[in-house]
């Protein structure tokens, strides 16, 4: 993997040659996108069939529901949950660049807008501004943010605005709450307040700071994460102390912290990795999914409901919502590291929350085939109770929470070609790795591509798939070599591309 290190000639060549293999698969998917349409046209597709039953209803009061961040898979899989539903959907997001969001093209959407990025220059009153006439204009109801981990509290700002200042609701955390789930200390220290379990963690903002920690407690092994958003240093998982006293100070000085760039020096957990995404709704758990997880997730397979660890982690989810004394209304996800202590009774399994996001997570798209749950729990908040099959108000209190009806497994067939294939390929070829190993990626990949489903490919909305590999991932390709940007890994489904 290149780093901020590697030669710029090698970066060239990366981005260079994943354009010309966008451009080598087209032809394949363009095939697929002209064999959904026809598929679609003589083979009517349920999510439209149970969209005109349901509209065709003289009771049924369709609600205008604004989703940001339709660009990612999270944003789409909710923009067409909803249109399944029978509501109209209106899209926006950021197009940095000018490379257009693949969720703009998609047929869920009745109208799309383009939204100005927060910058540190102008900070984030044209984004609010323009957010605020786009909900006046189309007369939301409701707006699901599905911002991405850089706009998360600029979103926090706008809802108290949005909410203050028309009649639309958002499910999103006000600007105090994101601001102390999305910093990695804050949260912890959160965490700790409620009287709920945390890691050993220690806030930093000097390298003294983390040789005096390491030197008061030589037993444990500990990580360190920058507490604000840091591409560059964001996959360093290396353990502290080091070997040698000497490796353990050259790692650390080569460390950005200051007291304007905090650090957390938090407990190493050998453990498995897990997160989950919930939908909180004036204090309640209304949405729940756990699955496995890892420092960069491509791969999404729900826990069962029922399993242990899934009733765990609901439960931890549940108590940190209750002892908060908030009426939250928004996306919550938990990482958790799951730790085994042994005692006198047998192996006990310990949760240990590491971060927090206050977004919408990309595993919403495990709910994907149960419209009328998901849309009924999203528009319970603009009323005291909750909002039955036709959109209409019930008084009727509803604290069941929704999780997944035989979820699918998801992929993004792009991240495997390249990662399970034709990398792969080049280690084979460079002699790097067997035989055996790549035709073992090949046989996971075959086994994605019939048995798994792709996080944005939908039959009969085929078109944002293909826009994403050939028009948004190529541009930005493009882009990177122009502005001779370095990146070190891309992440298809939130579309994030990490710098370095």
């Amino acid at each position: 993997m290149l780093d901020g290190t590697s030669p710029w000639r090698l970066h060239l060549l990366k981005n260079a040659a994943l354009i010309l293999t966008s451009i080598f698969f087209l032809p394949v998917s363009t095939f697929v996108l002209v064999s959904s349409y026809v598929l679609s046209f003589f083979v009517a597709n349920h999510a439209s069939r149970k969209r005109r039953h349901i509209r065709s209803s003289p009771t049924f009061e369709p609600q205008a529901i604004l989703i940001t961040g339709v660009g990612m898979t999270k944003g789409l899989v909710l923009a067409r949950l909803f249109y399944e539903a029978g509501h109209d959907v209106i899209g926006a997001d950021f197009e940095p660049d000018g490379v257009p969001a693949c969720g703009r093209y998609s047929k869920s959407l009745h109208r799309f807008y383009r939204l100005p990025k927060p910058t540190a220059d102008d900070g984030a009153v044209p984004y609010i501004n323009a957010l605020l006439r786009l909900v006046k204009r189309e007369k939301v109801d409701l707006w699901v943010s599905c911002s991405g981990v850089a706009s998360a509290v600029e979103d926090g700002q706008a809802k108290e605005v949005v909410e203050r200042r028309s009649s639309c609701r958002a499910i999103q955390f006000d600007v105090a709450t994101t601001n102390m789930l999305h910093e990695k200390d804050t949260f912890i220290q959160e965490t700790q307040r409620l009287g709920l379990h945390v890691p050993e963690t220690h806030h930093v903002t000097s390298r003294d700071a983390v040789h005096k920690v390491l030197h008061q407690t030589k037993r444990r092994s500990y990580i360190m994460k920058s507490v604000g958003v840091d591409d560059a240093v964001r996959g360093n998982m290396t353990l502290l102390p080091r070997r040698t006293v000497s490796q353990t100070y050259d790692h650390v000085s080569q460390l950005p912290i200051s007291s304007k760039n905090p650090w957390v020096l938090q407990q190493f957990i050998k453990g498995k990795e897990y997160c989950t995404h919930s939908l909180i709704i004036e204090g309640n758990v209304k949405m729940f999914v756990a699955c496995p997880s890892a420092e960069l997730l491509m791969h999404y397979e729900a826990l069962p409901p029922d399993s242990a660890l899934s009733r765990a982690m609901l439960a931890f989810t549940t108590e940190f919502v209750e002892r908060s004394g908030k009426e939250m209304n928004g996306h919550l996800s938990f990482d958790f590291l799951v730790d085994e202590n042994v005692t006198e009774k047998g192996a006990e399994l310990v949760l240990n929350p590491i971060e927090c996001n206050p977004r919408a997570h990309t595993a919403v798209a495990l709910f994907s085939g149960q419209a009328s749950d998901v849309t009924k729990a999203y528009l319970s908040l603009l009323r005291s109770g909750t909002v039955n099959g036709n959109g209409h108000a019930s008084d009727m209190a509803d604290k069941q929470v929704v999780f997944p009806e035989e979820p699918g497994k998801y992929y993004w067939i792009g991240h495997d070609l390249i990662t399970l294939i034709l990398l792969p390929l080049l280690h084979l070829l460079m002699g790097r790795i067997r035989l055996v190993e790549w035709m073992q990626g090949c046989a996971d990949f075959i086994n994605h591509v019939v048995f798994w489903k792709d996080g944005t490919f939908e039959i009969w909305d085929p078109l944002p798939w293909w826009c994403l590999y050939h028009i948004y991932w190529p541009r930005h390709f493009l882009a990177s070599i122009l502005q001779r940007r370095r990146w070190s890994r891309i992440n298809v489904g939130t579309t994030k591309m990490f710098g370095c």
